[in-house]
């Protein structure tokens, strides 16, 4: 009898069972096949059968190789639950179960020596958003009638960049009572109240990005809706830099600085300027921690965009050289603001935490005028590669810690100076535009959302567990990987068709919602709009309570 490894990994070990029905499989291969992760092979087992052929017992056995799938034990080669094989088999006979009795994480640690890395979401299990418990609960009827939704016309707009108060407007009125300005004011961009959140070239495989950049082009010049979209961490292409699509994309500066050489060289031929410029301080789903780029993932044309070689490309938790808030408006902001002659909005984004209201009091204080917006990212935001630990343990619900900014600058009088524009899980349940509207009501200017784009192209990831591979270079949707064989598996096209659908269903919703409280522009501000099932919701973020 074989001794008994009780530190062996077991099937019961990982988060995930592998089901397989023998009787059904036709062995065909497909789900061995389609498996990114390798958690599914092909084995022999041997088989012994017992049988008599005379009239009296004498027990013959004779022993068959019987192919079949199996799950290995492997801490690396692990079912991410991601049901690949479930959706390729013809006849239904293998599928991934949850294992409620998992011990991966204790597993992994032991036998790693490394904390669990993965991308994806956060194990938010048995949570209930604050946004799931309030409700539009002001509605216009008789002395400020509602609109009509489909036929008013409503302004869905939002700022991007600094807006100065009436009284620091440098308007004058000449001899012949005209209004003339004396000097430039900061530039402003009037956008669609969504932006696609910052999602790198790197982190997302080509295929994907390019499916982004059509629907954000699409919506704008054939459905009318300027919408933007942000480059995310790394640069882009130069093709793109070049054409008369830079318009409506958002460059993105992170610590690392990675791409922004080619940008800097491609700024005399540019023939568009940028909808903006966004330098990234922080993120909500790994705040304290810079970016990460596995080496699995950073392919010949990403090692071109950025000009590094193949490897892990890490970004420092800050930017060097920048120790406060104030050296980063006195240098960033103003050196971007020159390079592109002060017609470009420069904004910042940072984590949600306990000090995000110093952060925008000091941004608000800016005596330059050319901080150009704040952008909140809160704890259910989505990221390509971090430790569990600080997905699961670290960063700040963003809902009461926007509704603090706001306040903030409403008790200096300050309240629509500096655009603020949240995220952290907006959209998770599917109703992007309801988690926009609360968010505007509660002071926001706009909102940007990554991983639902991701869930309309596809991604199978969710919440409590499922999948969450973006890190490792193999995603089975081809979204997340820079692998052909698995890019290839998306259809660029049926996905920015996708993503296009969604934002005109999106704009209809916004406007049934703006439509029953009278209002036909954003009702940025507008509190008195929603009201709250749960006292302490209510009571935290100023809204009225209901029962």
């Amino acid at each position: 009898m074989e001794t008994m490894k009780l530190n062996d990994v077991t099937a019961n070990d990982l988060p995930w069972k592998v089901r397989y029905d023998a009787s059904r499989c036709t062995l065909c291969g497909s789900c061995v096949a389609t498996c990114s992760f390798r958690a599914i092979e092909a084995k022999v087992e041997r088989r012994r059968m017992v049988f008599s052929e005379g009239n009296f017992p004498e027990p013959k056995q004779r022993f068959s190789a019987v192919p079949v799938i199996r799950q290995p034990k492997s801490i690396r080669n692990y079912c991410r639950g991601c049901g690949m094989c479930e959706k390729v088999c013809p006849n239904d006979a293998i599928r991934p179960d949850r294992n409620p009795d998992t011990r991966h994480p204790i597993v992994t640690r032991c036998l790693g020596g490394d904390s669990i890395k993965r991308g994806g979401r956060k194990n938010l299990e048995g949570s209930t958003r604050t946004l799931d418990k309030i409700r539009v609960g002001r509605i216009s009827q008789m002395t400020d009638p509602s609109l009509d939704a489909q036929r008013h016309t409503f302004d869905l707009l939002a700022p991007f960049g600094r807006i100065l108060p009436p009284k620091k407007l440098p308007f004058a009125t000449d001899i012949n009572q005209q209004l003339q300005s004396n000097e430039t004011t900061p530039p402003v961009n009037w956008i669609y109240p969504v932006i696609i959140g910052d999602m790198s070239i790197g982190a997302l495989s080509w295929r994907m990005w390019e499916a982004v950049a059509m629907a954000t082009a699409y919506l704008n010049e054939e459905c009318g809706i300027p919408v933007r979209m942000c480059s995310g961490e790394g640069g882009v292409p130069v093709r793109l830099l070049k054409s008369k699509y830079l318009k409506y994309m958002i460059l993105q500066i992170a610590s690392g600085h990675f791409g922004w050489n080619r940008i800097a060289k491609a700024m005399p031929h540019m023939i568009e300027d940028p909808a903006g410029i966004l330098i990234k301080i922080g993120q909500g789903a790994k705040p304290g921690d810079g970016g990460l780029l596995m080496a699995q993932k950073v392919a010949e044309h990403i090692q071109a965009i950025r000009g590094v070689p193949k490897a892990d490309l890490l970004s420092p938790p800050n930017h060097q050289g920048l120790y406060s808030i104030e050296e980063s408006v006195q240098k960033m902001f103003l050196s971007f603001n020159a390079a592109f002659k002060f017609r470009v909005p420069v904004a910042i984004k940072v984590a949600a935490s306990a000090t995000s209201v110093s952060v925008f009091n000091n941004l608000v204080r800016d005596p330059y005028n050319i901080v150009g917006g704040l952008f909140p990212d809160g704890i259910d935001g989505g990221t390509g590669a971090a430790h569990e630990v600080s997905l699961d343990h670290t960063g700040h619900p963003i809902v009461s810690k926007l509704r603090d900014c706001y306040l903030a600058a409403v008790t200096q009088g300050r309240q629509g100076q500096i655009p603020l524009w949240a995220a952290g899980g907006l959209g998770k349940t599917g109703d992007l535009a309801a988690d926009a509207f609360k968010m505007i009501a509660l002071g926001a200017n706009g909102v940007f959302t990554g991983k639902l784009i991701l869930q309309m192209a596809g991604c199978i990831g969710n919440d409590l567990g499922r999948c969450n591979a973006c890190n490792t270079g193999l995603c089975p949707a081809g979204i997340t990987t820079q692998e052909p064989q698995l890019a290839h598996r998306l259809d660029p096209e049926r996905a920015a068709q996708n993503i296009v659908n969604y934002f005109l269903a999106m704009d209809t919703e916004f406007k049934k919602l703006m439509a029953p409280i009278g209002n036909s522009s954003l009702p940025v501000g507008r509190s008195d709009a929603l009201v709250s099932t749960d006292q302490s919701v209510a009571d935290r973020l100023q809204i009225q309570h209901v029962c």
